[in-house]
């Protein structure tokens, strides 16, 4: 399977957004998941590319964001991370140890400072089995006595703010809320270092978002947790992430530091994105919206030449559509520490701006 995309390795960034030496916790290199379309008799075989060419690096402490649309390929990346799906090509290391390379008991020894909090808080608990079962699993896998196991299972339940009595309930008896505390207590039984979390508040309320996001923020501090944080909803990334990833039909087109990336985006994908938040109504007058991201990205079967964004870029239709957008894929390039894969990064800014007031200069959403 040839490249479809160059890729650099981002340079190793502490906190604070500022090159070091400190060697990554995660470091992935090229990484791709591929998934057989389904086709049929006789056809040449084609390839679903959730993920086509993916590098970055996780820091120890830090909270790296991964956004972008439905289907740009998150989750494949985030579950590829842990290995709960092998790559297609490509190596993920952990610790400088390549995940890729190893199998058996050597790899889930090794993935037991690697866990992952899923997205739906009802599907991902056992309905028959009791609390104390299941955050207990982790422990029993490691063969850790009974006694110590409920000790234990205590403890992580007081620390995720559900108590110790809870231990013998069953799932069906807590909300969608404590039924994510339980998800969270069962992936700290391990004692991991990372914690993959998958969109882990899109099933909640938004009252009930905070109480996670505030929980995620305490543990990471008490415990020196490494996050990596999939998600579609900006606010909540803009208040937890340290640095933030934004992907597109299965690559990274920008990544950079939080607060550096929401003010000044430097592609015109996260622009869209920045645009396409909800804005609340001010004085009972709904406020006018810009839209700068319309139509369906494209097919991940049939990928479009050059940027994959093209189609549906705001930005080059201003430039009055350059050849380049359709005929040459885009590098991802560093510069002090935020990255970017467009021909015409340089113009994002001066673009943006009368993109937005053009757009907002219309009717009103939903008149």
């Amino acid at each position: 399977m040839g490249s479809a995309v160059a890729t650099l390795t981002a340079p190793r960034l502490d906190n604070a957004g500022r090159e070091t030496a400190a060697p990554p916790l995660l470091e992935v290199r090229d990484l791709r998941v591929w998934f057989p379309a389904r086709r049929r008799a006789f056809a040449r075989r084609q390839w679903i590319r959730a993920v086509d060419g993916v590098s970055l690096q996780v820091m120890r402490g830090e909270t790296l964001a991964l956004v972008g649309e439905s289907g740009c390929g998150k989750t494949s990346l985030g579950r590829a991370l842990v290995m709960l799906r092998r790559p297609t090509s490509g190596s993920v290391s952990f610790a400088g140890i390549d995940l890729s390379r190893l199998k058996g008991r050597a790899l889930r020894d090794t993935r037991r400072q690697m866990q992952m909090v899923f997205q739906d808080p009802y599907a991902s608990l056992d309905p028959r089995q009791r609390v104390d079962a299941l955050v207990g699993e982790p422990l029993l896998i490691r063969g850790v006595d009974a006694a110590t196991r409920r000790r234990r299972v205590a403890e992580l339940l007081e620390l995720v703010g559900l108590g110790a009595e809870t231990a013998g309930h069953l799932p069906r008896a807590f909300s969608g809320g404590q039924r994510q505390r339980i998800g969270i207590a069962r992936a700290l039984a391990a004692e991991p270092t990372l914690i993959v979390c998958d969109e882990p508040l899109s099933a909640l309320d938004v009252s009930v978002q905070a109480q996670i996001v505030n929980l995620l923020v305490r543990l990471q501090r008490q415990l020196g947790l490494t996050y990596v944080f999939i998600s579609h909803d900006l606010a909540v990334v803009r208040q937890l992430a340290t640095r933030v990833a934004v992907m597109y039909l299965g690559l990274i087109v920008e990544m950079g530091e939080t607060a550096a990336l929401f003010a000044s985006p430097r592609h015109p994908y996260t622009v869209a994105l920045l645009a396409a938040v909800p804005t609340l109504a001010i004085g009972g007058v709904a406020q006018r919206r810009s839209t700068l991201l319309t139509g369906d990205p494209p097919s991940p079967v049939n990928l479009p030449a050059g940027c994959r964004f093209h189609t549906r870029c705001w930005l080059r239709e201003r430039l009055d559509r350059p050849a380049i957008c359709a005929n040459e894929s885009p590098r991802l390039a560093w510069a002090n520490g935020h990255a970017s894969a467009c021909h015409f990064a340089a113009d994002v800014a001066d673009h943006a701006s009368a993109a937005n007031a053009d757009r907002a200069a219309g009717p009103p959403a939903g008149t």
